[in-house]
């Protein structure tokens, strides 16, 4: 057992505004162009601006196409022709998108849907965001949109009814408690056994109560609020959730938690992707758009703007 600093979630609403007030204006200027300039050939240089028009336009038209061959709007399989439908929690709840308001664009996973659409040559108002619960987003069937992004971890139970692009990120799983549980203290795994345990349906963090910390009755609550309210009342003495997560709920959401330690890799838990209909044949043009966004550091981006804050925490190894 260690202590460490993690660098690695959100900290609190003011901290996320202020650093987004502060990456606002941060795009350099574009250097000035000197349009009295004097030419010696006055027809070259005509003929020169009409070929470079020209290819400008074109180049804007490749842009327009996402830039993926065979993946442009006109050619992707889409749930609404000429539009992006995505699928979203609701509410949904920061860092992950802030002010219940997937459409800002402000949070790290609408941010990156932005991106990522962008990427594919869609507009910002081509993107059509569809709320419903987790449980129905990893549910078998069809769904009303193109893909889902809700935190959604990818697992070989889940991939046997639904497709998932590539993984975009990886969080850690974060031990959440009350100061006076006994679950604080605890420096091995063992230890945390006989804890009454709580946790969201669903989720892989009930997986993870379950199969790595071996808990034999963990209570099972319908969403994340309720299972906070379980916490602070009594009925549970701990729970798991991500690390972006926790240290936003324990700074804005319950700040009467706090976060007892970090905990070992899930082994079963491969990090987020984004969710589809099985069978959906937008996968492909997807994760290239993702890999090109990945590749920009977008993601990285992303993550210094919404999921870092420091947290001086235990480290369970195991």
């Amino acid at each position: 057992m260690v202590r460490r600093n993690l660098r690695r979630s959100v900290a609190a609403a003011a901290a996320l505004a202020l650093i987004t007030a502060a990456c606002g204006d941060g795009d350099a200027d574009a250097p000035e162009v000197d349009s009295t300039e004097e030419t010696d050939d006055t027809g070259d240089d005509t003929a020169e601006e009409e070929e470079e028009d020209a290819a400008t336009e074109e180049g804007d038209g490749d842009e327009q196409a996402g830039g993926i061959p065979g993946c442009s709007v006109d050619e992707l399989a889409l749930f609404e022709p000429g539009q992006l439908t995505v699928g979203t929690g609701d509410p949904v709840f920061p860092p992950w998108m802030l002010n219940d308001d997937p459409a800002s664009g402000e949070g790290f996973e609408n941010g990156l849907v932005y991106e990522l659409a962008a990427e594919l040559g869609f507009e910002d108002d081509d993107v059509v965001w569809v709320g419903q619960s987790f449980e129905e987003a990893i549910a078998p069937g069809t769904k009303p949109y193109d893909f889902s992004i809700q935190q959604i971890s990818v697992t070989e139970e889940r991939e046997e009814i639904v497709d998932f692009s590539m993984v975009y990120y990886q969080p850690d799983k974060a031990l959440l408690a009350l100061p006076d549980s006994p679950v604080v203290g605890a420096t091995s795994l063992e230890e945390l056994v006989d804890a009454n345990w709580g946790a969201t349906l669903g989720t892989t963090d009930l997986d993870y109560i379950e199969s790595i910390i071996g808990a034999s009755d963990v209570a099972v609550f319908d969403d994340q609020a309720t299972t906070f309210q379980a916490l602070l009342g009594g009925n549970i003495d701990a729970t798991v959730i991500s690390f972006p997560t926790a240290l936003f709920a324990t700074a804005v959401q319950i700040p009467e938690a706090e976060i007892v330690a970090s905990l070992p890799a899930d082994p079963n838990d491969s990090g987020h992707g984004l969710l589809f209909e099985d069978g959906n044949p937008l996968v492909d043009c997807v994760d290239q758009g993702l890999e090109a966004v990945i590749e920009r550091g977008v993601v990285e981006e992303l993550v210094d703007e919404y999921l870092i804050g420091d947290a001086d925490v235990v480290e369970i190894t195991g």
